[in-house]
């Protein structure tokens, strides 16, 4: 009798467990639907523009959404400089940052307001390179600008490598119905990961699993970002 109630009182245990994660993540999805819905843009240092895949120098459509939409920024006067991020993957002639600067210069905005951060390959790799060299100008007030469904997560990644940041999300974006909704599904994923055990450690580890060699077909640049 007594093994029969150890059994039940373990069950009920993980029943619990399980509710309580269940509901931590239905509560995060909330939070991301909730922020891919809000443009708080102020008057910042910098605009930072969160990279996207380029083909041979040329942005993809989910790119220039977001460049479209800094230059919008821009032109407001929301900051005097932008931010254009992202590294590329072997066999890409050209940065995803390069492409973006040659799309904005093209659009109006001058090169001199212009940096770009060359190196990452996932939004907190190119969140904290940006804040090497900002904060070395004393430029720590930033407006984000990605895709609705990114706001949250980016938000969290500036903030815990010391950013004073917003997010505007570019409404132009060619992700929409289904697709949309299965991002924000798996952001809803990576911010309760990334709060349990901090943004910046989830991507050393995405970090480490990329250096080991694995044949298994090319990684999609989403899962990157």
């Amino acid at each position: 009798m007594s093994s029969v109630r150890w059994v039940i009182g373990v069950l009920a245990v993980l029943v619990v467990v399980a509710v309580l994660i269940v509901g931590y993540y239905v509560v995060t999805v909330v939070q991301v639907w909730r922020a891919a819905r809000a443009d708080a843009a102020r008057p910042s240092d910098a605009i930072v523009v969160l990279g996207a895949a380029q083909y041979d120098g040329r942005p993809t459509p989910v790119y220039r959404a977001r460049l479209d939409h800094a230059v919008e920024l821009y032109e407001q006067g929301v900051a005097p400089l932008v931010v254009v991020t992202g590294g590329k993957i072997p066999g890409d002639r050209f940065t995803e940052a390069g492409a973006g600067a040659d799309y904005l210069i093209a659009r109006g905005v001058p090169d001199t307001a212009i940096l770009r951060e060359t190196t990452s390959r996932s939004s907190w790799e190119s969140l904290r390179a940006s804040a090497r060299f900002l904060f070395d100008r004393d430029a720590r007030r930033v407006v984000l600008v990605s895709d609705p469904f990114h706001s949250l997560r980016i938000r969290l990644i500036a903030d815990e490598v010391g950013f004073d940041a917003v997010t505007s999300p570019t409404r132009t974006s060619p992700i929409r119905g289904a697709g949309e909704w299965r991002r924000l599904l798996g952001e809803g994923l990576r911010v309760s990961v990334g709060r349990v055990f901090g943004f910046g450690r989830v991507a050393r580890i995405q970090t480490a699993a990329r250096a080991v060699p694995v044949r298994v077909g090319p990684v999609p640049r989403h899962w990157l970002s």
